[in-house]
């Protein structure tokens, strides 16, 4: 099975940057859609972003605007470019693809985002 790995989570102060990174252990988005996730202490996991079979984006309302989701399909990589983060924003991010043909999820173990002064 492919495994995800995530990586670019630490701590940054109120209308900073980050950018996350999850790497796929083989090539997979010609069959998938990738997508990230969150979930914050006490609240369930939500959708952030997510690329579909078109190319097209989608985004949480919350991130709309600030947060931006990118692949390069060569390295089997995705990305999450987060801007003018807010302390709402921290939360563990996940990424995730779904193998469409297979109605399977494979999710990657995590990264903290904290946003904080």
């Amino acid at each position: 099975q492919v495994q995800l790995v995530e990586s670019g989570g630490g701590l940054v102060q109120p209308g900073g940057s980050l950018r996350l990174s999850c790497a796929a252990s083989r090539s997979i988005f010609s069959i998938s859609d990738m997508g990230w996730y969150r979930q914050a202490p006490g609240k369930q996991r939500e959708l952030v972003a997510r690329i579909v079979g078109d190319g097209t984006s989608v985004y949480a309302d919350s991130v709309k605007g600030r947060f931006t989701i990118s692949s390069d399909n060569a390295k089997n990589t995705v990305f999450l470019q987060m801007n003018t983060l807010k302390p709402e924003d921290t939360a563990v991010y996940y990424c995730n693809a779904y193998v469409v043909h297979r109605s399977l999820d494979i999710w990657g173990n995590g990264t903290l985002v904290t946003v904080s002064s």
